[in-house]
Formats: structure tokens, sequence, C-alpha cells
């Protein structure tokens, strides 16, 4: 089975930068099948790939469900939006934000001159879990820019000897 995993991971390595997931799963599935008993930890092997994702390949082409058009995976997959896990967060973030929220309140511009990390920990404080990332994604689609700090570092005047 040696010669069989050297030709299936010079195919492999061929092969597997024109692929998306989903081609990929199904040429390891395809390749297993082809070799019959063993065939899934040959091809796992060969191309450093998990037993379990070649096992679900092969099953996957003996069940094809096709995702979507467009599309690699099926719908809803990845993890849920914190606004729908956590319905509260956006209500805490926009109240400890509009007491010092800046810009001309007809402008469409609005900003916060906090810090993402120091919001992010006292939103998770007040019991929502939240990265200071996930606040400024948050900000973002509430309309806020974040400022930048206004501090600028004293020039030094040249030394003279």
């Amino acid at each position: 089975m040696v010669a069989a995993e050297q030709v299936l991971a010079s195919k492999y390595a061929a092969i597997a930068p024109l692929l998306d997931e989903r081609q990929r799963r199904v040429w390891l599935g395809v390749e297993a099948r082809a070799l019959g008993r063993g065939g899934v930890t040959v091809v796992a092997r060969a191309t450093q790939t998990s037993r379990t994702t070649v096992s679900k390949a092969v099953r996957q082409l003996e069940q094809p469900d096709p995702p979507a058009a467009g599309r690699v995976r099926r719908a809803g997959a990845g993890r849920p939006p914190l606004t729908r896990v956590d319905p509260g967060l956006v209500a805490a973030l926009e109240a400890l934000v509009d007491p010092v929220t800046r810009g001309d309140p007809q402008s469409p511009l609005r900003w916060t001159a906090k810090s993402t990390r120091q919001l992010a920990d006292a939103v998770t404080a007040a019991g929502h879990r939240v990265s200071a990332r996930s606040v400024a994604a948050l900000l973002r689609g509430l309309g806020y820019s974040l400022q930048a700090s206004s501090a600028r570092p004293a020039r030094r005047s040249p030394t003279r000897l």
C-alpha cells in the first residue's frame, strides 16, 4: 500500500490548490471508495487528512446533499451572531456609549473616545461576554466611528553639543 500512498500523495499535491472545501471532500471520498477496504486509512495517511474527514466524505458520496447554489457549506453553518445569542448586548453597549457620544446629532457620523477594550471590559462586567473586536464591529454597525487618540508625542528639539 506504500506505492498507493505515494501515488495519492502526488495526485493530491497537484490537485489540492485547485479545490474548495467541498470539492476536496468529494475527491477524498472518491479515492477512498475506489481503494475499497482500508481505503479511508490510506487516503487519510497520504493526504495528511483526518480519518474522520475521509469517512464523512465517503458517506457524503452515498447520500449526496448538495448545498445551495454558490455555497460550499449548507446554510446555517458557523457561529450565530452575538446579537442573537445575547439580545441585550446592543442595549448594554449603547447605554455605556450614549452619554459620551460626540458629534453633531444631525450628522450621520457619531464617535466615541472610549477604547473598545474599556467598553468590552465594562460590558463584560455587566454580564455580557464580548471581546474588544466584537465591540468595534457592533459600534460600526450602529453608525459609530472610533476616534483615534489625539495625544501626540512631544517633539524634541535637536540637542546641541
